[in-house]
């Protein structure tokens, strides 16, 4: 666990600044910005610091002109480079000049400066024979208006790696989707088309709309929720508000579009006369051929029920993969309690017996039976093991540094009540075998 922090600088922290400018001097580093623009970018312009305690122990300063934004320094001490403090440094000063709508970040280093790592995790591109780096913002400044009309946003970079274990789920979505969408003058060359709409389905909570998101993550394209029940309330009607909706989505140059629980307005169409609904259903199989011709974009829908869609709606044409997201196995199990478990007490925990005791838990199960576990384990520390409630001396910040107990894990795994039943996983199985398209 970390015990640094990211934050706003204040005017308090000039001397901070000037303690890891000397550190780098000190260092034989030569930074390419006076002292003076670096302290004067500090009050006027977006500067972000780590701190311990209140110590500083890095910072990173950005200047913004135009559509052009500069790194204008870049450092953190000696004894706390490794941590990553550098990339959360990057992204916290990037967040805080993203409403200047940038398309470019750049940051010119000294040659002598060879800890490069926190640009390149952060996607900038580092060109031949110089210390100039490069990335180009996802969002043009002219797009930011629509895509706030939408709702829409830009989502971190890191929501792929983020997502613990589903390697299996993972692998196939980066060589299906992201990889011919990414690379697509290299799609082209080998006569790929790049997919346009997909279908996920699964049980609920198997991270259908995480996978969604961290797609857009991984493409670092405006991730685009349309929610069919907000747009109900419309003058226009659903079917009139989906149809304008597209329509915005169009100007965007590019999207990934996500309508969670598609099953709401594409349901199977019966009956005489014909519900409200089916006019839905009706204006979205013609919205999708048109969105499939624009280029850049992608429709991930989602749905826990893929029985109840039309079938004209999961025809060959309109989506190009029907995915199954599934329960995780047990490297996926394990790879989430390693990430829910706090790192003070991992070596302690059995985690195998967690993985084993959690055979047919969701993503969302195991988190909410961590979360539950760390919960107890705080309350125990601090009003049952001695703490301040039954009077004794102990401090609350030493009780909490117990931590979860395999004991505490497995109390809470115990008291929670699986989303997925035996039934609703057969019947999953089978519409694999029936309507998957991967």
């Amino acid at each position: 666990m970390t015990n640094w922090r990211i934050r706003d600088f204040h005017s308090a922290d000039l001397d901070g600044i000037l303690h890891l400018w000397e550190t780098l001097k000190a260092h034989n580093v030569e930074p390419v910005y006076a002292l003076s623009e670096v302290l004067a970018s500090c009050e006027k312009d977006h500067a972000v610091v780590a701190v311990q305690g209140e110590q500083v122990v890095g910072a990173a300063v950005g200047r913004a002109a135009h559509d052009q934004g500069w790194i204008v320094f870049l450092a953190t001490l000696p004894e706390y480079r490794g941590r990553g403090i550098g990339t959360s440094l990057l992204a916290a000063v990037e967040n805080r000049m993203a409403p200047h709508g940038l398309n470019k970040l750049s940051a010119l280093m000294p040659e002598s400066e060879t800890r490069v790592e926190a640009f390149l995790s952060r996607g900038f591109a580092l060109k031949k024979n110089l210390r100039y780096f490069e990335r180009t913002i996802p969002v043009q400044r002219q797009e930011l208006g629509a895509l706030g009309q939408l709702g829409g946003r830009v989502l971190a970079r890191d929501l792929w790696e983020n997502v613990a274990g589903m390697r299996k789920e993972k692998e196939l979505l980066e060589r299906r989707l992201v990889l011919p969408l990414a690379e697509a003058d290299l799609a082209d060359e080998f006569g790929v088309v790049p997919p346009r709409a997909v279908v996920l389905f699964g049980p609920p909570g198997t991270g259908k709309t995480t996978f969604a998101k961290a797609i857009a993550s991984r493409l670092e394209w405006p991730f685009v929720e349309v929610f069919p029940s907000r747009l109900a309330g419309d003058p226009q009607g659903l079917a009139g508000a989906l149809r304008e909706t597209f329509l915005e989505i169009a100007e965007l140059e590019h999207a990934v579009v996500f309508i969670d629980e598609v099953e709401e307005i594409a349901s199977q169409r019966a009956g005489d006369p014909p519900s409200p609904l089916q006019g839905v259903t009706n204006e979205l199989l013609k919205i999708i051929p048109a969105f499939r011709e624009q280029p850049g974009r992608l429709l991930v829908c989602a749905t826990n029920f893929i029985r109840a869609l039309d079938s004209a709606f999961l025809r060959h044409g309109r989506f190009d993969y029907v995915i199954p997201i599934g329960l995780p196995d047990r490297q996926a199990r394990e790879a989430m309690w390693q990430r829910f478990i706090p790192a003070a007490v991992v070596d302690s925990v059995d985690v195998e017996l967690l993985v084993e005791r959690t055979e047919g838990f969701s993503p969302a199960d195991i988190e909410y039976a961590a979360r539950s576990a760390s919960q107890r384990a705080l309350e125990k520390a601090v009003y049952d093991d001695g703490g301040l409630a039954s009077g004794g001396e102990v401090s609350v910040r030493e009780a909490v540094r117990k931590g979860p107990s395999t004991q505490d894990y497995l109390d809470a795994i115990g008291d929670t009540r699986t989303t997925v039943s035996a039934e609703v996983l057969a019947d999953f199985l089978e519409d694999i075998e029936a309507l998957g398209r991967v």
